[in-house]
């Protein structure tokens, strides 16, 4: 469920990314320590630049997790998966159309770009894991497997945290 966004909780997504967070709508989820670790983003930047990345995964944790199993064949493994099981490739094709639905309730883009590779492809596990974790278990399987075998990014404790103002040095 997403949740808008505090100057606090832009200040922690800010510090993720390691820039100032673009086209920014909402919280999508959070990790169990409590910070933000997927938004959701407009389906245009604000200079009506097309974006289709609807959910964008900002914890560095989560994303190297991410960029683990991309290194580890897991995309190619699951990519062969859905080409070979009708079942996985209908719930994939199914999870294509809601992220879709969701992306067009917000602004029609003009193509029908997707995240990930949806619906045919197994793209990129970031995208993937970030819309299985704001959309919740079962409704991406590829999303789901990934942030599954993702671990627990979280167990170190918070990635990022507000600057508070007593943690500033005096001028």
């Amino acid at each position: 469920m997403s949740t808008p966004v505090t100057e606090d909780e832009r200040e922690v997504v800010a510090r993720q990314l390691g820039r100032p967070p673009r086209a920014l709508v909402a919280v999508a989820h959070r990790c169990p320590c409590g910070q933000p670790d997927v938004v959701q983003t407009a389906p245009r930047l604000e200079d009506g630049t097309p974006f289709p990345t609807l959910y964008y995964l900002t914890c560095p944790r989560a994303s190297a997790a991410a960029s683990r199993l991309e290194s580890a064949g897991r995309m190619r493994e699951w990519q062969d998966e859905l080409a070979t099981d009708p079942e996985l490739a209908e719930a994939y094709r199914a999870a294509h159309e809601a992220y879709l639905a969701e992306r067009d309730a917000h602004d029609v883009l003009p193509t029908r770009a997707t995240a990930g590779g949806m619906p045919d492809r197994v793209k990129c596990l970031h995208a993937l894991a970030g819309h299985a974790l704001a959309a919740g278990p079962g409704v991406n399987p590829i999303g789901d497997r990934a942030v599954a075998e993702m671990g627990q990014w979280w167990a170190a404790g918070p990635c990022a945290v507000p600057a508070r103002p007593d943690d500033e040095e005096p001028a």
